[in-house]
């Protein structure tokens, strides 16, 4: 079929991906990008600080997949259709090479995210692709024309009704089940969307004043439960952020929803040594340095404002020598260096990054075009699907790729 009408619900990463897709797949089709907002493609601008973190420089899909805690199965069979390497490509054979951080993450050379978004939006136009903002849809219903194979009809909150034959939809996720009730009756599960991607508030931590200090290696972990990440943390006027905060929330989003985001955590702030070596590296200083104070020497690397608040936490005073240690403040200070307990009461969004753990069940798509088993012409790409990835491009990647196979496969 060369001539089609597709309608593409949603401008953001997923659904300009797909619509420029199924454009080039079905060159004699009519493409429109619907976006209920005032302008498309907000999240690319704003990601990465305004550069844009477009991928990860990870090649290998089976270590790719490792960086989604939800989708990562279905996800693992979709990139052998279009993965990271076929990312780069994409955008460098359209005039726009990326280049890798020492993290693996991937940002267009000019470090500025309006070159991916002028990419997309040059691409889309010399497409003919139509782009209508301000263009929310309000019902997705079969449409009743016996002259439309596989119709539908959207209504929009405008009042304007739509005819089309294809519908992708690709309007990222939602943070309340009730919002997916404009798709059609009887369509395919919603796994209950839950946040992911966030830091923690300790309203009570006594390193509220440290607000700003980082620790390059500390491992965290949810009493209670089996949920550990490790990496660099950092402290905030709020309680703890970082990347090994942010994995972990991702990790456990949908324990940390079913406790209402209260819960202790606890930090080893001295991962690379364990209990007993972390005793024998204090008991090996003491003896060299004992006529030096405590809270002035730090045999352990920690930023010197950190080691001052664990040892006044410790009942260590400012003019406790090492040699005058007692054993009590010292086995405190190991306790609060490997096993330091804080209880979050609540979260906050990671900068204007808003990820969902949850959406559609994949279960309910055909595995390798992303349609709809229960209704012919009807796709889903990008994170209105049950995937989600942690920090580092993971997330573009998954909407690139989805928004890619769908738009394959669309015309068909």
């Amino acid at each position: 079929m060369s001539s089609l009408n597709i309608t593409v619900i949603g401008g953001g990463a997923a659904g300009f991906f797909g619509a420029i897709t199924a454009a080039e797949t079905f060159p004699g089709s009519t493409v429109t990008i619907l976006e209920k907002n005032r302008t498309v493609l907000n999240k690319v601008r704003i990601s990465g600080g305004g550069r844009c973190n477009v991928t990860h420089a990870c090649f290998d899909n089976r270590q790719l997949i490792k960086h989604y805690p939800r989708g990562d199965k279905s996800l693992r069979s979709l990139l052998t259709q279009f993965d990271a390497a076929a990312t780069v490509r994409w955008f460098e054979d359209r005039g726009v090479p990326l280049k890798t951080e020492a993290d693996g993450r991937m940002f267009p050379t000019s470090n500025t995210s309006d070159t991916i978004v002028d990419c997309l939006l040059t691409t889309a136009r010399r497409l003919g692709i139509q782009v209508r903002t301000s263009c929310g849809v309000s019902t997705l219903s079969r449409s009743n024309s016996p002259t439309q194979q596989a119709g539908w009809t959207l209504n929009l909150l405008s009042e304007e009704t739509l005819q089309t034959d294809r519908v992708l939809v690709a309007t990222g996720g939602y943070p309340q089940l009730s919002a997916y009730g404009w798709l059609p009756e009887q369509t395919e599960p919603v796994l209950s969307p839950v946040p992911s991607l966030f830091t923690f508030n300790v309203p009570d931590s006594h390193l509220l004043p440290l607000a700003g200090v980082s620790v390059q290696d500390a491992k965290v972990s949810i009493v209670g439960t089996k949920q550990e990440q490790r990496g660099p943390l950092l402290l905030t006027h709020w309680g703890f952020s970082g990347p090994a905060i942010l994995r972990l929330s991702a990790w456990a989003a949908r324990d940390l929803a079913n406790v209402q985001y209260r819960f202790t955590l606890r930090i080893n702030w001295v991962p690379t040594l364990n209990d007993q070596q972390l005793r024998n590296t204090l008991q090996d200083f003491r003896q060299q340095n004992g006529r030096k104070q405590v809270v002035s020497q730090n045999p352990l690397g920690l930023p010197t404002r950190l080691w001052q608040a664990l040892t006044a936490e410790a009942g260590i005073s400012d003019m406790q020598r090492w040699a005058d240690l007692p054993a009590k403040p010292l086995n405190r200070l190991s306790e609060r260096l490997t096993n330091s307990p804080f209880q979050v009461v609540g979260k906050s969004t990671f900068k204007d990054e808003f990820v969902t753990c949850g959406g559609i069940d994949f279960d309910s798509l055909h595995p390798q075009t992303l349609e709809s088993k229960a209704h012919k012409g009807l796709f889903f790409a990008g994170e209105v699907l049950d995937v989600d990835g942690i920090t580092g491009g993971f997330n573009f990647q998954s909407a690139w790729t989805t928004g890619y196979v769908a738009g394959k496969h669309i015309g068909l």
